[in-house]
């Protein structure tokens, strides 16, 4: 399957960039996949070694850092030449904080050496790292599922994507056969979601998504509780961030889906759950989205921090945590899941794409689903679950601070209204 990720890779490589390529996202999102694709097609010879698997390979690291030492402890325990031109991918690389701190030396070493990491839980032990970090000698990248750009890539509607992608740039409404047939694409991947696996499964299924496999939701949620008891101060924390994952789904159910402690566990604050929240941030299993103050530049400077809303990394996953079928997600159903989770994929498409988000809620009758800073000014934009068109919020937010350009996400077709652009639900990944 085709990822925009390896567009990051090529880049890095093509740059002959000395510093280490370090891969960090949630359990399967394609890491491992799409790093041993990239280096069987990049180079002549490669080495992949799973520290996980392999702990025998993790006493190359327990001595002297140097990187010709490492290769050649490394050839005697994988039976092998490795020459300093052999790529080396280090999988789960996080078993070792010495793995890690040699990738200094890689990166200061006089040979190009081409090192490639990666890791499940990479983000929580860099986060809660206690040796010494290489600051600055390693290039860190997130990887999230496949936005809805790679699920139609994925599924071989190419000349739709690029329909929608045509239209969203000269701002034209698709024809409306098009534009039926892509918001149904779009609500089947609400429903399935971008891990590469439910991918798959949906196209064995003749993409009908009532019939992707449901057991591998429930696999991923076990394999994701099992890893909430690595790399915590004790069992006591593991609880405490199985609690708080489990609790999203009632969060964003709420009309004011900000979050609470006393939706994870009664009498519940901030200090009992502070630890909890950066783990499952820094796993890429979730989101977290902050309130401003005020809708200015930085926007990270009026950030308030206590305010926020927690969002999963997938779609997919969260509408199979809330219970839903296919049928509950069609435009004229109603129920209390279905705002978060088109909520949940907009979130998804932008962080994908690299935006820092906020939201921006000044009173009880102003509220500004998220804001963005486009390297011109602050985008204010709304989220639509259905294609009713009140914009109260919004359009009071225009007459406040006159934005250059306002974006409303629903699923009616393009449009644009002076500075209000009408976005289709399907079409974000164009922003």
């Amino acid at each position: 399957m085709y990822r925009k990720f390896t567009k990051t890779l090529q880049e890095w490589e093509e740059r002959r960039d000395p510093k280490p390529i370090m891969v960090t996202g949630a359990r399967q999102v394609g890491k491992t996949w799409l790093l041993q694709e990239f280096c069987q097609q990049r180079y002549s010879d490669y080495v992949y070694i799973n520290l996980e698997e392999r702990k025998d390979c993790l006493s190359a690291f327990e001595g002297n850092l140097d990187p010709n030492t490492i290769l050649r402890i490394l050839e005697q325990l994988l039976g092998r030449r490795i020459e300093p031109t052999t790529a080396l991918f280090l999988d789960e690389i996080q078993q070792s904080e010495k793995a890690i701190t040699s990738l200094k030396y890689f990166c200061e070493a006089k040979e190009d050496y081409r090192v490639l990491c990666a890791g499940s839980l990479l983000g929580v032990k860099l986060k809660r790292f206690e040796g010494s970090f290489p600051v600055g000698k390693v290039k860190i990248c997130a990887m999230h599922p496949m936005d809805f750009e790679e699920f139609l890539t994925a599924i071989g509607e190419e000349y739709l994507r690029d329909g929608i992608k045509d239209a969203c740039l000269h701002r034209k409404p698709l024809p409306e056969g098009v534009h039926e047939k892509a918001l149904r694409l779009y609500r089947d991947y609400l429903f399935v979601g971008g891990m590469p696996e439910m991918v798959i499964s949906y196209l064995e299924n003749e993409k009908n998504a009532m019939r992707v496999d449901a057991s591998l939701y429930r696999n991923l949620k076990f394999a994701y509780l099992a890893d909430m008891s690595k790399h915590v101060t004790s069992p006591a924390e593991s609880v405490k961030i199985s609690e708080v994952y489990a609790s999203i789904p009632s969060q964003l159910s709420r009309d004011n889906p900000k979050f609470k402690y006393k939706d994870v566990r009664p009498q519940a604050n901030k200090r009992d759950f502070m630890a909890p929240l950066d783990w499952l941030s820094a796993s890429g299993m979730v989101y977290r989205i902050s309130k401003v103050s005020l809708p200015e530049a930085p926007l990270g400077g009026y950030e308030e921090t206590d305010h926020f809303k927690l969002y999963l990394s997938d779609t997919g996953i969260l509408a199979h945590m809330c219970g839903l079928r296919y049928k509950d997600l069609l435009p004229d159903v109603h129920n209390i899941y279905k705002g978060g989770v088109v909520e949940n994929y907009v979130i998804q498409q932008l962080k994908t794409a690299g935006k820092e988000l906020y939201y921006y809620k000044p009173s009880d009758s102003m509220e500004i689903d998220l804001l963005w800073d486009d390297g011109e000014s602050i985008v204010p934009a709304e989220i639509k679950s259905g294609r009713h068109k009140r914009s109260t919020s919004l359009r009071n937010f225009r007459d406040r601070f006159h934005p250059s350009t306002s974006i409303r996400f629903s699923e009616l077709n393009f449009g644009q209204m002076e500075d209000l652009l009408s976005i289709p639900l399907y079409a974000v990944f164009c922003i």
